[in-house]
């Protein structure tokens, strides 16, 4: 069963990952919804990061699982991004990718059954 999470960034301009060829690049609701659904889809973000640990081979392959059906919108209110991501993705993950991409510049506001 899909969930559906409710996700803010209240400064999308600073809602970046450490690692600049991982993070964000889009400054706008829509570029990032595309660029987290990316993330989510398929696994070219995961296999970047898992390249640059020290041994690739110990990284737990579950955080590569990827939802081909997932969906993300964003909406922007001056600086704040507002996402809605329905996946089946497992929390973990979710939150692993948003990492990658928006470091600690994002909030988990809700998670409700899709």
């Amino acid at each position: 069963m899909p969930t559906r999470y409710y996700i803010s960034l209240p400064d999308a301009a600073r809602a970046r990952g450490s690692e600049p060829s991982l993070a964000l690049r889009s400054q706008g609701g829509d570029g990032i919804a595309e660029e987290l659904q990316a993330a989510l889809t398929g696994d070219a973000l995961f296999q970047r990061w898992r390249a640059m640990q020290p041994d690739p081979d110990d990284v737990d392959p579950g955080l590569g699982v990827t939802d081909p059906d997932a969906r993300v919108t964003g909406a922007q209110d001056d600086m704040r991004i507002d996402l809605v991501v329905v996946t089946r993705l497992p929390g973990d993950v979710l939150k692993h990718r948003l990492r990658l991409l928006a470091g600690h510049g994002w909030e988990l506001r809700d998670v409700t059954a899709a």
